[in-house]
């Protein structure tokens, strides 16, 4: 990779809030300009350490699952859940159209 130092211009964050149509104020692209400068070389510098004898990880840390085992257990019948609702109607919960239909 070469040594010099990429370089986010003014007119790129220009282009690229153009593209975006995002309005952005001369003070903002001046700032934005510097830091997606240090970003990219940052990213740059990742780059030149990941090398292919050195894994990739999404996690620092292993992960590991601690919610208990699924098993099957006992479940309320129809009757009983329904019991609760404010309305029901054909075994299932009764609720108001929202979608312009006729009540």
């Amino acid at each position: 990779m070469p040594d010099a130092p990429p370089v986010i211009s003014v007119a790129d964050v220009q282009h690229l809030a153009g593209l975006a149509r995002i309005a952005l104020a001369p003070d903002e692209i001046e700032h934005l300009a510097g830091e997606l400068t240090q970003i990219v070389d940052s990213v740059r510098k990742v780059q030149e350490v990941a090398t292919p004898d050195v894994p990739a990880t999404s996690h620092p840390l292993p992960l590991v699952n601690v919610l208990r085992a699924d098993e099957p257990s006992a479940v309320l019948t129809q009757e009983q859940v329904l019991s609760g609702a404010p309305a029901a109607r054909d075994g299932r919960f009764q609720v108001p159209a929202i979608l312009g239909e006729e009540q």
